[in-house]
């Protein structure tokens, strides 16, 4: 990647940012992103108690890394949840969440057609990581989305 215009010439450029996500059981974790989401497990490194230190998924052109929680890594669940939402693009938002809800998800918003031109919803996984589910139905512009919002609130 290369620096913006509005970068500073000396600033080093982001080469890569993917969300790393810690859990209390990684290997279910894998396993639940594998037939959920039809995740492909391209790295994988353990501790000498097998638990995951660090493995890598690819999820169609995006990947993810699973750990297990430890001492300075907490899982949500230990929290009381967790305030970063997930946003996977699909092909098919009811087919991913009956998937996600056969491996143990539930639902926080069901699927539905959405204001802003998509079908989606938001599901936790068993590991208490947020996914917002959803795909394209209707091609809006910013300003079309912005006055059914608008038309929302008011």
């Amino acid at each position: 990647m290369t620096n913006t215009p509005d970068t500073p010439p000396d600033a080093p450029a982001v080469t890569r940012l993917y969300a790393r996500l810690v859990v209390s059981d990684g290997p279910r974790a894998i396993d639940f992103y594998r037939a959920a989401l039809g995740a492909e497990e391209i790295e994988r490194y353990t501790d000498l108690e097998g638990r995951i230190v660090h493995a890598m998924l690819r999820l169609g052109g995006a990947v993810i890394a699973v750990k297990d929680a430890d001492d300075g890594d907490p899982a949500p669940d230990s929290l009381g949840g967790s305030p970063v939402i997930m946003a996977l693009d699909v092909s098919d938002a009811d087919a991913v969440a009956e998937a996600m809800l056969r491996g143990g998800a539930t639902v926080v918003y069901p699927v539905a057609d959405q204001h802003y031109g998509q079908r989606g919803g938001r599901l936790a996984d068993p590991f208490g990581h947020l996914w917002m589910i959803s795909q394209p139905i209707e091609e809006l512009t910013p300003e079309e989305i912005q006055a059914r919002t608008t038309d929302l609130f008011t």
